[in-house]
């Protein structure tokens, strides 16, 4: 690794609290712009790996879809900004019932939905069976309406309509939040936070981070405001803020989807091209990794209480041992917790 990519590195870990810590999961949720969330487990290892406690955790955040389609836990405060840019999308699921309903019908549906969590109905199950047996919906619309995947519930989630009821259910309830104007001062504002976690970065990063197009990000006159630098023929941004950052840290557990990861457009830096296909799966799940001097090295896991740690290529026992010992306290800090 050489000077300037270390340095980028070093930023990054600093700025992902990687080689410092946030104590608060909800602080650490507004400063990283979302916890990864599509299996809320991994929003507990996020937090315990840099340094929150998962007090009250599953009611702190808010989980919801944001950027690409992705589930995040997010602070709920936040949600007016970090849903405008996708404030106005639809679902898949919703663009497959036009085939099949008219737009007033879908909006005659979503109305209904509604109405039937005002009434205590939260689930999809539950809502299933009540458009089948009392609407007499088609099934298949029933099952676009009601889509493992989300359905109509991520249209209505862009909205600032609904949420889930908590970060580990998969139940819903009702919101009532006005996503702001995706403008340029709010494309600012979504800018200073990326480049200040998650800094250096590309401008095509941030865009695939928000999932946005790259140009009006570059377009944006004031992207000459953040810090800069250049490697291989690319700019990056970040937030200079004058603080100290910390060395890569020799061992390091990260999360599954974890942001050092899956937050850039360009993941070599850190995930070695061989390894890919080890970490990230066919499905797009994206699994718990070791890192070492700040590069994937392994995998890790915790299932039925027991902790597995597999490098990808050999390593000095000292550092599988350590990798151990930090797999077993994820396990011990995290039971009965998630």
């Amino acid at each position: 690794m050489d000077i300037i990519a270390e340095q980028i590195e070093r930023r990054r870990m600093h700025g992902l609290y990687l080689s410092r810590k946030c104590e608060n999961i909800t602080q650490l949720s507004r400063n990283l712009i979302g916890l990864h969330c599509w299996f809320h487990r991994n929003v507990a290892f996020s937090a315990v790996i840099r340094g929150a406690d998962l007090i009250n955790w599953k009611h702190a955040l808010t989980k919801t879809w944001l950027y690409r389609g992705t589930l995040h836990g997010v602070a709920y405060d936040d949600l007016p900004l970090l849903l405008a840019p996708h404030a106005g999308d639809h679902s898949y699921e919703e663009g497959m019932l036009r085939n099949f309903l008219s737009e007033a019908q879908i909006e005659e549906a979503v109305d209904r939905i509604i109405n039937l969590m005002e009434d205590g109905v939260y689930s999809r199950s539950e809502m299933r069976k009540i458009f089948a047996y009392e609407y007499n919906y088609d099934i298949r619309v029933i099952d676009y309406l009601f889509s493992s995947w989300g359905g109509i519930f991520v249209s209505l989630a862009c909205r600032g309509k609904v949420a889930f009821r908590d970060m580990a259910s998969r139940d819903f309830d009702l919101i009532d939040v006005l996503p702001l104007q995706m403008n340029n001062s709010v494309l600012l504002e979504l800018l200073r936070r990326f480049f200040k976690a998650y800094g250096p970065a590309t401008a095509a990063d941030a865009a695939w981070f928000f999932g946005i197009d790259k140009r009006s990000v570059q377009r944006l006159p004031e992207l000459e405001e953040f810090s800069r630098l250049e490697y291989q023929n690319s700019v990056y941004y970040y937030v200079d803020d004058g603080e100290a950052i910390g060395d890569i840290p020799e061992l390091t557990l990260l999360s599954g989807f974890d942001p050092l990861i899956v937050s850039y457009k360009d993941r070599d830096a850190v995930l070695p091209s061989e390894f890919k296909r080890a970490v990230i799966l066919k499905s797009g799940i994206c699994l718990p990794t070791i890192a070492v001097n700040g590069q994937v090295a392994g995998i890790w896991n915790i299932k039925n209480g027991i902790s597995s740690v597999d490098f990808f290529s050999s390593q000095p026992e000292r550092i599988r041992k350590a990798a151990f010992e930090l797999v077993d306290e994820m396990q011990w800090r995290t039971a009965g917790k998630i």
